[in-house]
């Protein structure tokens, strides 16, 4: 069937032709007259089948017959699990709309918000967005959802891989209810998390359409194993990547290390190749994602994390360096190839450490993959001397772990700020010769506290002094006391001059080796008690004419009840 049959406007049919098609896809073929009637759909196809120009067209043809956007809110809203995908999207809208005057906008995190929030500002019919990056912005109210008429989810089952459940949960409880909405959901499978969520945000019995679903490779890819030992793994790759035919190709592995360490490898054996991995800024992976575009890069290593999204035409050849855990992924990574009714080469490694996962994903193709046989004449030698991995970034906290060289309290960290500052000498407390007067025990003085960072120790309101026999800790003997010193501003005039003990004995009390041996009752009497220090207290207040009057009616309460008398009242009479 041709698209000049669905009776689309002239200007979007001139974009359709400027891209290069010319007949619909069976995709295209089945799901196009049931999206441009309005019906929600959910469409299931392989990938590279032209699903996007699916929901391009219907949005291009539903915005042309809604007239011209007044409020500037977008109309039509893209959910897509990955940034390359976010472009990838909107470079298929800028060449199907080319003759069109339609404003898009992708959303995506990883880059500023200036630009995004720029394009919202002035006004846009479309906006293809992350989910991160989308509810920022919304909970910013700097987009709005009032104006949305066409919701669409690309690679459904990808972004519930991906654990964007909640977020598309949350989105789309925020589109507006009272207005008709269409909605729909593309992807490579379908499962029972994409029905759940198509039963709970689509319209009742929505079209569903399957293209061959028993059927979820490609035809036109040509799929080879290759069954390798971990030591000889590079050097069939090697062999392969240097066949004439690899023009363009794709490297997919499992973990971002050994991509980085497969980059480098390939760089050492002549063999110049970038590498994709998530932890690259945007810039970066839209200048690599460009190259390999116009032809400048031939050859790209990326982890599972690029194996969604990325639309590169001219691909020749994908390696699988790693089985993928999961056999969807294999499906995903594969269909980088044979784009456009191309053809194309698949070949994976089969290793020690992933041939479990080979079952698997010859049950979920449905098909068993054809092994290949490499001579030993073929085979490349690796020529690149041993990896070295980047030494780790120590952390601040570490540094505080008792290790040499770590940093004391108070000191600063070595940043690149303080590295070339130059540091103040710390000069040590000269040394006092002994015999010095002035100095305890004729011994050298040292500053008791070098350094003004450390804590003083704490200072005790009484020394612990032991007397003959006591403080050993041995069955039988008395505790150590605790000896309260005597302040010389407390002391009467009288005694100020005398040494501690004459002081002691003038007052009739024991010598204080004898203190230590009394009874803990008989020395707390020897103090005066409570009402001792309360009657202490009201001499203070003698000044006053009725402190004798309370004195003598506390003294009543007090001494006259604990000695069994009865309470006066004339006391308290006489303050009135």
């Amino acid at each position: 069937m041709k698209f000049e049959s669905l009776n689309l406007n002239p200007d979007i049919l001139k974009g359709i032709h400027d891209a290069g098609f010319e007949h619909c896809t069976p995709i295209q073929e089945q799901s196009l007259p049931e999206c441009l009637a309005g019906k929600d759909v959910i469409a299931q196809s392989q990938t590279g089948t032209g699903k996007t120009a699916v929901f391009l067209t219907t949005i291009f043809n539903k915005a042309l017959a809604s007239g011209p956007n007044i409020t500037g809110k977008p109309m039509a809203l893209v959910m897509v699990p990955t940034r390359e995908l976010a472009t990838q999207v909107i470079d298929d809208a800028t060449k199907l709309g080319r003759h069109l005057s339609l404003r898009s906008v992708a959303i995506y995190g990883g880059v500023e918000y200036n630009s995004q929030l720029n394009a919202l500002k002035t006004g846009v019919e479309l906006v293809v967005a992350t989910p991160g990056r989308m509810i920022d912005l919304y909970k910013s109210r700097a987009l709005s959802l009032d104006d949305i008429e066409i919701f669409v989810i690309d690679e459904a089952d990808r972004m519930f891989d991906m654990g964007f459940a909640p977020d598309i949960m949350y989105i789309a409880g925020r589109l507006p209810k009272k207005k008709p909405r269409q909605t729909m959901l593309f992807s490579a499978t379908i499962d029972s998390n994409v029905r759940r969520l198509a039963a709970r945000y689509m319209k009742p019995d929505p079209v569903m359409i399957e293209i061959e679903p028993e059927q979820v490779t490609v035809n036109a890819i040509d799929q080879k194993i290759i069954y390798v030992s971990n030591e000889e793994k590079l050097s069939i790759l090697l062999t392969l990547l240097k066949r004439p035919e690899v023009l363009r190709s794709i490297i997919f592995t499992n973990m971002k290390i050994t991509a980085e360490k497969l980059g480098w490898k390939l760089a050492a054996n002549g063999l110049p190749a970038k590498v994709l991995t998530g932890d690259v800024t945007q810039e970066r992976r839209h200048k690599i994602i460009e190259g390999m575009k116009a032809g400048t890069v031939k050859m790209l290593i990326a982890t599972d994390v690029a194996a969604r999204g990325l639309h590169i035409e001219g691909v020749t050849h994908i390696f699988n360096y790693d089985l993928p855990d999961e056999a969807a992924s294999y499906v995903h990574r594969v269909g980088r190839t044979a784009r456009a009714g191309k053809s194309g080469k698949a070949y994976s490694l089969v290793c020690e450490d992933h041939v479990l996962n080979l079952p698997e994903i010859e049950k979920y193709i449905e098909r068993k993959l054809e092994s290949e046989w490499i001579e030993d004449s073929e085979i490349v030698k690796d020529i690149a001397p041993e990896y070295k991995e980047r030494p780790r970034r120590e952390k601040p906290f570490e540094r505080m772990a008792g290790k040499p060289g770590a940093r004391h309290k108070g000191e600063r960290f070595a940043s690149k700020e303080n590295k070339g500052r130059p540091q103040p000498e710390k000069k040590a407390a000269p040394a006092v010769p002994p015999g010095q007067p002035g100095q305890p025990n004729n011994k050298p003085h040292s500053s008791p506290h070098p350094n003004p960072n450390t804590k003083r120790p704490y200072q005790h309101h009484a020394k612990k002094e032991a007397g003959p026999g006591i403080g050993t800790g041995r069955k039988g003997e008395m505790p150590n006391r605790w000896k309260r010193p005597v302040a010389a501003h407390r002391a009467r005039p009288a005694e100020r001059s005398l040494p501690v003990p004459v002081k002691a004995e003038a007052k009739g009390q024991p010598p204080a080796s004898w203190k230590n041996e009394t009874a803990p009752k008989e020395a707390k009497a020897g103090k005066g008690g409570v009402l001792k220090r309360f009657f202490k207290f009201l001499k203070k207040w003698s000044r006053v004419g009725c402190a004798h009057h309370l004195q003598e009616w506390v003294s009543d309460i007090f001494v006259g009840r604990a000695h069994g008398k009865p309470f006066n009242a004339n006391y308290a009479q006489n303050l009135d």
